[in-house]
């Protein structure tokens, strides 16, 4: 797997990298080419926070995760942790939904506003809408860790937008 690492607010050691590197190695035996899959891994410091936030975009679905710790060494590993469980627990799911061949995109993610910023918008974002069914959008919105979701319904073929509610259950709001 080839890597792009980038820090903010903080400078990437060669130990740091090197470290980062040789853990991400783990996870290539669950990849399928994968020397054609490329991941980024963000380190961010807020004060005493070590925050590490790593995506992997794949052909038919997005690894994410995000981690936080007072130590470097043990977010990076809580995170490779992480991901591979997400690997192995969705693996078969993700495996017996593939209905349609779906294209690769990519998600760059970006800190929080501060308070200043609360009320601008401060990060757009494109993304290649992926045909799917109802079930497949919430298993990839589940993946990235994040509350909603948008996707083509592949039923209905009208834009969608899926989105967690308070009980664990969930929401759809489509096109008109």
């Amino acid at each position: 797997m080839k890597l792009n690492i980038r820090g903010e607010k903080t400078q990437i050691t060669a130990s740091m990298k090197n470290y980062a590197e040789e853990k991400m190695q783990k996870l290539d035996k669950y990849l399928e080419n994968s020397d054609d899959v490329t991941g980024t891994i963000l380190f961010k410091v807020y004060g005493p926070q070590q925050i590490i936030e790593v995506t992997i975009p794949l052909k038919n679905y997005t690894l994410r995760v995000e981690e936080e710790g007072d130590d470097f060494y043990s977010v990076v590993d809580t995170s490779i942790d992480k991901l591979e469980r997400q690997i192995r627990k969705n693996k078969t799911r993700i495996t017996s939904r593939r209905k349609v061949d779906k294209t690769d995109f990519i998600l760059d993610f970006e800190p929080e506003a501060d308070e200043e910023n609360k009320n601008k918008i401060v990060k757009r974002k494109t993304v290649e809408l992926k045909p799917m069914d109802e079930e497949e959008a919430i298993l990839q919105m589940e993946l990235i860790n994040h509350d909603f979701y948008m996707f083509k319904n592949i039923e209905t073929d009208k834009i969608a937008v899926i989105y967690k509610r308070k009980h664990n259950d969930y929401g759809i709001i489509e096109q008109d």
